[in-house]
């Protein structure tokens, strides 16, 4: 039997990655490993620094008092028997694209999958202050974890899934939106008069962009993009040499 490794960043009690196992459990034995609390926006942040702990929920289901990243590693060491088959991260509340999957705590969950050598999935719904329906979702992350069991994605490469509220349109291969991105610092005091700050976003300014994930999103489509962890710009290479070289000339 298939074993299928699941977790997310809003918590093992978040009804996201409830709907998420219930669509995997066809496909597989299912384990569901996730943080005790939310962690959203925690990047791929490993703990280092404190103890971790592991408690058993229930059959099949235990919580981590730390991140995404640390769920993964330890569930793959101490709780599943054999590696798992598929790693499998979300349903998150609210949209993981363009540049903002650097933050993202559910993309961190399938990118420490990939980076462990699994096929990995993250999968987030665009956020709502109406009812979550969590069913499109989980079915369309179902049916691609069910295509890559049978045909893998390349080493170290994984599917960010990204499925826009009510019915969608269809399905897109995306690409990575870009932003002008800024963000806001909020000071303010607290009844002690010391300083404390909020962090915000002040400026959304999307590219456009036709093949992009935020784009197939504003036109009702589910996203879906292969993502890999190697960060280098090899079109930048070149240039880079050249200042190497200049560094590398003696100087008189």
């Amino acid at each position: 039997m298939r074993r299928i490794l699941i977790t997310n960043d809003d918590g093992y009690f978040s009804p996201g990655v409830q709907a998420l196992a219930a669509a995997f459990k066809p496909l597989g034995e299912i384990t569901l490993v996730a943080p005790l609390i939310e962690a959203s926006a925690v990047g791929h942040a490993l703990t280092l620094r404190r103890p971790l702990r592991l408690e058993r929920v229930s059959d099949g289901v235990y919580s981590v008092d730390g991140t995404p990243t640390d769920c993964v590693n330890i569930a793959v060491h101490e709780v599943l028997d054999a590696p798992p088959d598929l790693v499998v991260s979300g349903i998150n509340k609210g949209l993981n694209v363009g540049d903002d999957v650097t933050y993202s705590g559910t993309v961190a969950g399938a990118l420490e999958g990939a980076l462990l050598g699994y096929q990995a999935i993250a999968v987030s719904l665009q956020f709502t202050r109406g009812e979550w329906d969590f069913g499109p979702a989980a079915a369309i992350s179902a049916s691609l974890g069910a295509a890559l069991l049978e045909r893998p994605l390349p080493t170290r490469t994984f599917l960010n899934i990204n499925v826009p509220i009510g019915r969608p349109n269809g399905v897109r291969v995306t690409v990575q939106a870009k932003r002008n991105h800024i963000t806001k610092v909020d000071r303010r005091i607290d009844p002690r008069r010391r300083p404390y700050f909020w962090i915000e976003e002040a400026q959304d300014d999307w590219e456009p962009h036709d093949r992009s994930d935020r784009q197939a999103i504003t036109d009702g489509y589910i996203s879906v993009t292969p993502l890999q962890p190697d960060l280098t710009n090899h079109k930048a290479l070149d240039i880079v040499e050249a200042l190497a070289q200049a560094l590398a000339r003696p100087t008189r």
